[in-house]
């Protein structure tokens, strides 16, 4: 049996090796789909090549080089929901916090070490997903969850994304799940798609400096409009 503790990823590890602890992860997983260190093991491993890439467009700005140099950080340790909550109805700090109330879950925690710039923006990436569900609108529901995955695809290019989206579409088409029919589910994964792409990168903001800020203002900044669904 693989023991999360046990896993990582040697420096300059070739394709094969990625793709071995890439395996090792997901047999992790399987069994603790919220174990955060082998999930972020996992993204690394898949999206190596797509992090190096936003990490040297972060590069390319002063704002971008800052983050990379401080490391700013949404892990629950970092996070005081308590706090956050007695903000105003409406700002992103108490509609993250409730978030997490609402759904009887905590955020994001791992034990992975930051190595590099690659790893920040795995860290970065893992730990912005409960944000972007609260800015984008989408729920947590199994067709929320998904058309985040294809958001993401959309704004970053993300491998993983793939992955999740084609198993959970193939799920979908084996247990021909109830509610929403694969026709209208295709539908809102490809519109989440396409406006991830016309939206502005998110793993560049610094969400931590604005819980005071209104969700609708930064829905409105960072998200291109969402498809209207009759």
């Amino acid at each position: 049996m693989t023991d999360s503790q046990t896993l990582s990823l040697p420096d300059n590890a070739s394709l094969f090796t990625r793709l071995r602890v890439a395996l090792q992860a997901l047999q992790v997983l399987k069994n603790d789909p919220a174990n955060a260190t082998c999930g972020q093991l996992l993204n690394i491993c898949l999206d190596l090549n797509v992090y190096a890439s936003l990490a040297q467009q972060l590069q390319r700005s002063e704002e971008g080089r800052r983050m990379l140099s401080e490391r700013p950080s949404l892990q629950g340790k970092e996070l005081d929901l308590t706090v956050l909550e007695r903000l105003p109805e409406g700002t992103l700090g108490h509609a993250f916090a409730r978030y997490f109330r609402d759904n009887k879950i905590s955020p994001f925690e791992t034990t992975l070490e930051l190595k590099d710039d690659i790893d920040v923006i795995g860290k970065r990436y893992r730990e912005t997903h409960d944000l972007l569900h609260v800015l984008t609108g989408y729920g947590t529901d199994v067709v929320g969850e998904m058309e985040l995955q294809a958001y993401a695809l959309g704004n970053l290019g993300i491998h993983t994304a793939v992955l999740i989206l084609l198993f959970g579409t193939f799920e979908r088409l084996k247990e021909r799940q109830p509610g929403v029919g694969m026709s209208e589910y295709l539908r809102r994964l490809r519109a989440a798609y396409h406006r991830g792409r016309a939206s502005q990168q998110f793993l560049g903001f610094w969400f931590e400096h604005h819980w005071e800020t209104p969700v609708a203002t930064l829905r409105a900044r960072l998200c291109a409009p969402a498809e209207r669904m009759n």
